[in-house]
């Protein structure tokens, strides 16, 4: 089975001669199409250097990233833009939203830059919004909405587009244990049943253990790995771990 995402030998460097740091150091990572997996870490461990990578919003210093097969780390920022805004759905910890807009008009935000025509931007917006429980939200200000509102709004922004991966950085961490409960439910429940390939970078150990894999990040290498239909470590991690 082809990959969905596919990272091969990927290294990121900050900086230049005595200044630089290495943030990530040859990575190999195989994602598939449908599944749900965590990049853990501590701070500074380069887990959303990975992300930032992974979800084409930064260009590594070496290595080569592939979506379905394709070589992204070539194409023009044009080609990125246009891949992003057709495949991929992102949710942050911030919320990124503009406060002056309507709920309904930030949702829309991916169908406009992807041209769609006002119309359709409106039934899909709404469609999504009805999806994360909002649809009464549609015309209050995002600045009037509560934490876990904000980020039930960015899920729909996400997913808005119907795209085959949402990256989530954080997804619950500026939220309260009830409000983070229901954001991990929806994202849960797009990768169940709608397919939706989930990559979540997070620090928390309870929302990790909820993925199919986990990928740990230490000191910007893959110090181990855990997937959850095998309760054995695989014998690359074991030599991972060797080589820490």
């Amino acid at each position: 089975m082809q990959p969905i995402i596919e990272a091969k030998n990927l290294s990121k460097t900050y900086g230049k001669r005595q200044t630089s740091f290495r943030a990530l150091k040859d990575i190999d990572i195989k994602i598939n199409a449908g599944e749900s997996v965590a990049i853990i870490g501590k701070s500074g461990s380069g887990k959303s250097t990975l992300m930032h990578l992974l979800a084409l919003l930064d260009r590594p210093t070496s290595g080569n990233i592939y979506i379905n097969g394709k070589n992204t780390t070539k194409l023009k920022k044009s080609e990125l833009n246009y891949l992003r805004n057709q495949e991929f759905g992102f949710v942050f910890q911030q919320f990124f939203m503009n406060a002056s807009d309507t709920v309904l008009e930030n949702v829309m935000l991916p169908l406009k830059i992807a041209k769609s025509s006002p119309f359709r931007r409106k039934e899909l917006a709404l469609d999504a919004l009805k999806t994360v429980g909002l649809a009464d939200k549609a015309k209050n200000r995002a600045t009037n909405l509560s934490g876990g509102q904000k980020q039930r709004t960015c899920i729909a922004r996400a997913i808005v587009n119907n795209p085959k991966i949402i990256f989530a950085d954080e997804p619950t961490g500026n939220l309260d244990s009830a409000n983070g409960e229901k954001i991990t439910k929806l994202l849960f429940g797009l990768n169940r049943e709608k397919g939706v390939t989930l990559v979540i970078v997070t620090h928390d150990e309870d929302l990790a253990k909820l993925c199919n894999r986990t990928i740990r990040i230490s000191d910007g290498k893959i110090s181990a790995e855990t997937n959850k239909n095998s309760a054995k470590p695989t014998r690359e991690n074991i030599t991972r771990e060797k080589n820490q």
